[in-house]
């Protein structure tokens, strides 16, 4: 008999879970005003809404936190993330910050400036708004095929070349500060991008000039699907597949809070000394200084471990057939989603399951409402909320996917909690029918409005 699958670890410690009626549930929800933001954390049972420093660390982890170096500069855990980084990913200089969109800030405070242009392939919210909040502009490049939920291709979070080229004709490289590429791409449903792709990108780059930037949260991720996606790479080692992915590369930056195994950190990894020192500046005055960037010592001993375990091809195994398993869950209950299933979330297209419901009352929002009610599974809308107001016209802008982003904490949950949250799902495919009206903003933020907005049901 062959033996199953089971998880490269075993639970150590343990974390009560309330359970409320569904009367309950619904009373709360509307109480803080239909924004699962604001629900306290005890009232949810199983929490999808993100996968960012949600993950449970591993004991050689916490062993870092005992031997943190709390020293204010030179810290030794300090060097003990520069020499992980440098192992893994071979970059000679890194600027901790205490989150990835803390080093958006900064990285984007050095090149980034009014009336600038960054394309790449569907950027994430935190980076989009950075960009339009210098008053510059994020410009789409993302393959067509990423946009439509039915169709299987390996590499959804590809840039189409077309697309880029057309952009760098119409704006001119001198506005380009970088080209931004996102692995993998949670926007469109964290799919992968190809090294194939990454290193078309990259020759296009270097013929025009322009740099390469890339957002690497989820590399470690992108790299397995590479191993198992991309022909040629099935024999190379994630750590391998890593180098190749970046040696094309100016500029990385990361929420180590994904792929890097912690629930707080983050930083900027590049080969340019003069791009450093100028990142310097900007780090003493939002973060801290430059050798821990908001980061206390334990947090960084931790990170540097987790960097470690996050390449190793076991637990990237598991952590990707678990979301796997989830989706034909999905599946199998008629669920519509994004295929095919990506390495940290499920996607469900709001659009194709309460068709009744106009994009404009934000039919991915009332999903994950329904979802919370009926379950307690806390998901985060994908869509018209997350797209935000055009920041030039004030228009209404609305994306071609309403999703519903159910993202699955690393090392947390175990099997039958998948199975509840299918469940779940299935009971309001049941009445999906009878949802015909959505939801109506009563008070937004003029950027990122999706974390603070107050909505009422129409």
């Amino acid at each position: 008999m062959k033996l199953p699958h089971i998880p490269p670890y075993k639970t150590k410690v343990v974390e009560p879970v309330y359970f409320k009626t569904k009367e309950e549930r619904a009373a709360k929800i509307k109480e803080v005003n239909y924004n699962l933001f604001n629900l306290h954390s005890d009232w949810v049972v199983v929490d999808l809404m993100t996968d960012s420093g949600t993950g449970a660390m591993s004991e050689q982890q916490w062993a870092e936190i005992m031997l943190g170096d709390e020293s204010y500069a030179g810290s030794e855990s300090y060097f003990k993330l520069i020499r992980s980084v440098r192992d893994i990913m071979g970059f000679e200089f890194v600027a901790p910050t205490h989150q990835g969109r803390a080093a958006e800030n900064i990285l984007f405070s050095a090149v980034v400036k009014e009336g600038d242009v960054v394309p790449g392939n569907a950027h994430f919210d935190t980076t989009k708004g950075h960009i339009e909040f210098r008053k510059a502009k994020a410009v789409d490049c993302t393959i067509d095929e990423a946009f439509d939920t039915s169709i299987d291709h390996p590499f959804k979070g590809n840039i189409d070349l077309e697309k880029l080229e057309a952009v760098i004709k119409e704006y001119g490289k001198e506005r380009i500060p970088f080209i931004n590429i996102t692995v993998t791409c949670n926007t469109v449903g964290g799919q992968p991008v190809s090294l194939a792709n990454i290193r078309e990108v990259s020759e296009l780059a270097n013929r025009e000039g322009i740099p390469v930037y890339m957002d690497i949260a989820r590399y470690a991720e992108n790299a397995y699907f590479i191993k198992t996606r991309e022909v040629g790479y099935s024999d190379k080692s994630i750590r391998e597949i890593v180098t190749e992915m970046f040696q094309d590369v100016q500029v990385v930056w990361m929420s180590a809070k994904k792929d890097g195994l912690v629930n707080i950190g983050g930083f900027i990894a590049l080969h340019d000394a003069a791009l450093y020192e100028k990142l310097g500046q900007f780090t003493i005055i939002y973060e801290g200084f430059i050798t821990y960037g908001g980061m206390s010592g334990r947090a960084m001993g931790a990170l540097a471990e987790g960097l470690q375990e996050g390449v190793e091809f076991d637990y990237l195994n598991d952590r990707v057939q678990q979301v796997a398993y989830l989706g034909e869950k999905l599946k199998s209950y008629g669920i519509p989603i994004q295929d095919p299933v990506g390495g940290h979330a499920l996607y469900i297209d709001a659009k194709r399951m309460l068709p009744n419901v106009p994009q404009s009352q934000f039919p991915a929002q009332l999903l994950g409402i329904e979802a919370y009610i009926e379950g307690g599974v806390r998901g985060v809308e994908i869509g018209t909320l997350l797209a935000d107001k055009d920041p030039v016209t004030g228009e209404e802008r609305f994306p071609e996917m309403e999703l519903l982003r159910l993202a699955i904490p690393r090392r947390v949950y175990s099997l039958p909690h998948m199975d509840y949250v299918a469940a779940t799902m299935a009971n309001i495919k049941e009445k999906s029918a009878n949802l015909t009206t959505g939801l109506k903003i009563i008070k937004q933020a003029d950027i990122l409005r999706h974390f603070t907005v107050q909505l009422e049901k129409i």
